[in-house]
């Protein structure tokens, strides 16, 4: 296996998933304390990667034992259906399931370290992340297919993110850095639902009864767009009642794209592959949105 395959089979591209939340708890950590620990943010962020990682490809491989990603011909690269390098016959099935529990037993081990180092509520929000993530689609639990694998992605990529890069800066719980999760949760939410559409028919194929196979296409895209604009309406909730400082709506410079998005989503859900701008649109949305936190609570401090 290459590099180029091995970068592929990691889908390395979706881990801005797990970067924005980490450079977001850091950055309330800062804006409180006035201080960073780099070496412990970069452990975070390394421990975060290796645990997607993980999840990716876990992922991939219980789709690939499942069939659904063999049997799915209506997906939008790179964004729907897997990585494919399985279905292409560049990686096997065990080289897959092998760097899912290589990356896994890296990811625990430095958050282990940071568990002694900072914490043990590290090892807590570790072991929610670990569970939750390899189980989204492996048996016995398989989240994905009970239908409730949205609420753990949004979980694992949104609060755990924030709440673990924030404690480990501070050694403590802050509920600032909760609710400031709470926009990067529902995006990332977002992301599976834009994704999940394509893919309606493979999955309900297998009984990979996840929330979209549930709802419907339409209703799902109608969904999309109210979680979409819920996350502008929480930080102006919150800029309103002074939990979040003013300088956070400079967030606001996304609505256009997420307008645009939303749009697309609500006009072209049935139609696959006229989704791909809004599968890249939420993407980016989600990055744009967490830097752009990011970069308000740095402002906040430093004015």
């Amino acid at each position: 296996m290459n590099i180029k395959t091995f970068i592929r089979s990691l889908r390395a591209p979706f881990f801005t998933g797990v970067i924005s939340p980490v450079l977001l708890g850091a950055a309330i950590a800062w804006n409180h304390q006035g201080y960073f620990m780099w070496g412990y943010f970069w452990l975070t962020l390394c421990a975060a990667i290796l645990f997607h990682a993980g999840a990716n490809t876990a992922n991939d491989y219980f789709d690939h034992l499942s069939g659904a990603d063999v049997i799915n011909k209506d997906f939008v690269p790179p964004f729907t259906g897997g990585s494919r390098v399985i279905q292409e016959g560049v990686v096997t099935p065990r080289q897959m399931l092998t760097i899912a529990v290589v990356t896994y037993i890296l990811g625990s081990a430095i958050g282990i370290y940071l568990a002694v180092s900072r914490g043990w509520f590290i090892l807590i929000l570790g072991l929610i992340g670990l569970i939750s993530g390899y189980f989204y689609t492996a048996p016995p639990f398989r989240w994905a297919h009970r239908g409730i694998g949205e609420v753990f992605i949004g979980l694992n990529f949104g609060v755990l993110c924030v709440l673990g890069s924030y404690y480990v800066q501070t050694q403590r719980f802050s509920w600032e850095a909760l609710l400031a999760s709470l926009p990067l949760a529902l995006l990332i939410t977002e992301v599976l639902i834009i994704n999940e559409i394509p893919d309606l028919h493979a999955d309900k194929a297998v009984g990979k009864n996840h929330l979209v196979v549930r709802l419907g296409k339409r209703k799902s895209a109608i969904l999309y767009t109210i979680l979409l604009l819920s996350t502008y309406l929480i930080i102006l909730a919150l800029v309103l009642i002074r939990l979040f400082p003013l300088m956070t709506l400079i967030t606001f410079i996304t609505a256009p794209l997420a307008l645009k998005i939303a749009l697309n989503a609500l006009k072209h859900y049935d139609v696959s592959a006229r989704l791909k701008p809004s599968n890249a649109g939420t993407i980016l949305t989600h990055l744009s949105m967490g830097l752009l936190l990011s970069l308000g609570f740095l402002l906040d401090k430093i004015i």
